[in-house]
């Protein structure tokens, strides 16, 4: 008689930390520490994550690359069957197309930007894993920014300071409880974003930290068009602009704050450069048109005397202005977070502890959090590129391989995409988060080679030429510290690896082998050779600091650590306040900008020297607003991270008749005779999908609501622009950059329409195998 084993392991995910319950070699239980009091339900997908249907078994080529190589129909990728081989070919493979593409066509026609959240640890971090292979043989074309926040990252160090510091750095929510007493939320804090935290998080305390804000009498204005971006419990004033009109409404109330003499002057004075420069334009000196709380409401539909009122209880109260990530996904998407910058200044309070401007709050857990450690933990080197790092915004991926050799600006200066021959891409998803998913599998087909790492026959997998097998963070050894958070977590191996799986650092180490780097990319290492190097490492900051962390054995076989020092953090920003020439801002002059003579100096026609309203461009064709009605918001879902374990329990389970469902006003629906469950049919000039829609007083008039997340399913994969029909909103979206400056993503700068859908049902096919033939 076979004995059973039963054991916990602690292991790490950008939605916490948990316990891992393990019965016989499968995962029998998902269970979060006692001190999370809040934790979040997409840990319990977890326990699906051996599902055969969705995993890559052994290392896959696509049919028609294995016969031709760099030769074969790019067409067919996503279309043809795949091939199994095994792991030596695989690597002999890999290594003999790096090498191949680096000799015919440069070290820069490789590209490795490879965006994507990918999995928490230190020494499974797979990009960073590819990038210390691509380095130490002759460098890639990387990317810079992210998907986020682009715009933000773009803009905000000539304005206030790095965009590291404004979301890192920032006030946290019991800043806020202890000295605010008026927060104005534009685009809302929505608690399901911060389930998540980049790199891991030990507890949930969001929602406690936001009660006891409450608690103490702060009041919460909601400026978005979405009700529940501030969740039900907060009772909060909710006013339903149209989508993409803040910065309009926040001139409207610096308008009222300067016409009635409510600005602080000295603020303005001391700590900023460039008021008598803006001023002009907001007093409509420049353009004839004063930007008047009534000149704000023709374009925003909130009324005027609700921007006047708003701004005047701002000036009145101690007051934060909190700024969603969301409003900057959107064209022009770095002037709602200059102009945040401009309204705070005028009321004088950027720099005080739990007032002025946040950005972010609740985007992810460790903004508005309090938690961090005291000291900065050690982290693996991916090395230096040798070819100095070219780099391409990451947003404008498909611009890129579809123009190589074409001029583009991007922050200042005139470049050139490069001609990728190879894409490797590793721990993400960009079938996901990239935006007019048609156009880009029309980029996708121009490389002669795309190459991926994933443990799921995720849509990026199904349209690449090899596919390599990766584990999981249950199948293999880690450990986990972030800067954003004050846990050290073991990550002990909880379940054998599924079928032929290897470790981003076992499978990069491999092709290392064959390139002849093998044992510079080791560094002589084994994975817990590694891990004790980390943690010793780390071990030795925290004694530099005057603390201890117990022996190595003692935390392996233990439980997460927590490690800070229950102090307050004073932000650069406040630091800045408290001795402006002492510790200046990373801007340009030192001070908070208003004006920005370096960017003015660009002379970009959709990124002036100041903040501005401009409208999106698809606002400016009567024509295209008129036949697409409805403005598509396409936020962050609340039963997964992006894409990741869409297949899973938490986010199945979610979903309306396996579809990710939509939400609409009940108005807009009725307009259409559409009804609560009704498949409908999203469309517009890019792609249609299908939905399930869910009626919802919640949601303004003229605006439909469809999360990002849903893996891409074409009704038929050998047709064009077929229709999409698990739910993913990115096959509608517009593929612009926010401006030349950022050149970020604008989905939320999308306009559809809606129709009931009575057609035949088509069955989701994305989570089952794609075909195999027979192989090795």
């Amino acid at each position: 008689m076979t004995q059973k084993t039963s054991n916990t392991f602690s292991t790490s995910t950008h939605w916490g930390n948990y316990k891992i319950e393990v019965k016989d070699d499968q995962i029998a239980g998902v269970r979060a520490y006692d001190s999370d009091q809040d934790p979040s339900p997409i840990s319990q997908s977890l326990l699906d994550v051996t599902d055969a249907r969705v995993r890559v078994s052994q290392p896959m080529v696509r049919e028609g690359f294995l016969k031709n190589g760099s030769h074969s129909d790019r067409t067919q990728r996503g279309r043809d069957p795949f091939i199994p081989v095994s792991w030596e070919k695989a690597y002999k493979l890999v290594a003999s197309e790096l090498n191949r593409v680096r000799s015919e066509h440069g070290s820069q026609s490789i590209y490795a930007g490879s965006y994507g959240w990918s999995s928490p640890g230190t020494l499974h971090i797979a990009r960073w894993n590819m990038h210390r292979l691509l380095n130490l043989t002759g460098g890639f074309t990387d990317s810079v920014q992210s998907y986020s926040l682009a715009a933000c990252e773009a803009i905000m160090p000539y304005v206030l300071d790095t965009s590291d510091n404004l979301m890192f750095d920032a006030p946290s929510w019991l800043d806020i409880a202890e000295n605010a007493e008026f927060v104005v939320m534009f685009g809302g804090t929505a608690l399901k974003n911060s389930q998540v935290s980049f790199g891991g998080l030990g507890a949930h305390t969001a929602k406690a930290d936001m009660e006891t804000a409450v608690n103490n009498g702060v009041q919460f204005v909601n400026i978005s068009p979405i009700r529940d971006d501030v969740a039900h419990q907060f009772e909060t004033e909710w006013f339903a602009p149209r989508p993409n009109t803040d910065t309009a409404i926040m001139l409207g109330m610096a308008y009222t704050l300067v016409t009635e003499d409510l600005h602080d002057k000295h603020f303005l004075d001391t700590y900023t450069v460039g008021f008598e420069q803006f001023l002009p334009y907001l007093m409509g000196e420049r353009d004839g048109q004063p930007k008047t709380p009534e000149w704000a409401e023709s374009i925003s539909e909130m009324s005027a005397n609700s921007i006047r009122s708003l701004a005047r209880q701002m000036a009145d109260k101690k007051t934060m202005i909190a700024v969603n990530w969301a409003i900057q996904r959107a064209q022009h998407g770095e002037q709602p977070f200059w102009m945040a910058t401009v309204l705070a200044s005028l009321l004088g309070e950027v720099g005080l502890p739990g007032r002025g401007l946040v950005f972010g709050l609740n985007a992810m857990h460790a903004v508005g959090s309090s938690k961090r450690p005291f000291v900065h933990w050690p982290s693996r080197t991916r090395g230096s590129n040798p070819l100095q790092h070219p780099r391409i915004p990451v947003a404008r991926i498909a611009d890129m391989l579809l123009n190589p050799g074409q001029p583009f600006q991007f922050d200042g200066k005139d470049l050139t995409y490069p001609d990728i021959r190879l894409i490797y891409w590793v721990g993400g998803n960009p079938f996901h988060h990239h935006q007019d998913i048609n156009r880009l599998i029309k980029a996708w087909q121009q490389p002669e080679t795309i190459i991926i790492n994933d443990p799921f026959w995720t849509p990026t997998a199904r349209y690449s030429d090899i596919v390599l097998p990766a584990t999981t963070v249950l199948e293999r050894n880690d450990l986990n510290f972030t800067n954003l958070d004050a846990t050290i977590t073991p990550m002990r191996q909880a379940i054998r690896p599924f079928a032929q799986a290897q470790s981003d650092y076992d499978i990069f180490h491999g092709i290392a082998q064959q390139m002849d780097v093998g044992e510079v990319f080791s560094e002589g290492r084994t994975e817990m050779e590694w891990i004790r190097h980390f943690y010793e490492e780390a071990k030795s900051r925290v004694k530099e600091a005057g603390q201890e962390l117990p022996d190595f054995e003692t935390f392996w076989l233990g439980e997460q650590l927590v490690v800070e020092s229950g102090e307050r953090r004073e932000t650069a920003v406040e630091k800045f306040r408290s001795n402006p020439n002492g510790a200046p801002l990373p801007t340009p002059s030192g001070k908070i900008e208003i004006f920005s003579e370096t960017i003015d100096g660009f002379g970009y026609d959709d990124c002036l020297g100041h903040p501005a309203w401009l409208p999106p461009l698809e606002w400016l064709g009567a024509d295209i607003s008129s036949k697409y009605p409805l403005h598509l918001l396409s936020n962050q879902p609340k039963t997964r991270l992006h894409s990741q374990l869409d297949f899973a329990r938490t986010s199945k389970n979610a979903k309306k008749k396996e579809r990710e469902p939509a939400r609409m006003n009940p108005q807009d629906a009725a307009d259409r005779g559409v009804q609560e469950n009704d498949f409908i049919r999203i469309y517009n000039d890019r792609g249609a999908c299908l939905s399930v829609v869910q009626l919802s007083e919640t949601l303004r008039r003229g605006v439909i609501e469809l999360p990002t997340g849903a893996w891409f399913n074409p009704a038929n994969p050998n047709e064009q622009n077929s229709l999409e029909i698990h739910g993913n909103p990115n096959i509608l979206t517009r593929d612009v950059g926010t401006s030349k400056l950022g050149q970020g993503p604008s989905p939320n700068s999308t306009l559809v329409e809606v129709e009931k859908y009575e057609g035949p049902i088509p069955e989701i096919t994305v989570f089952d195998l794609p075909s195999i033939s027979d192989g090795d």
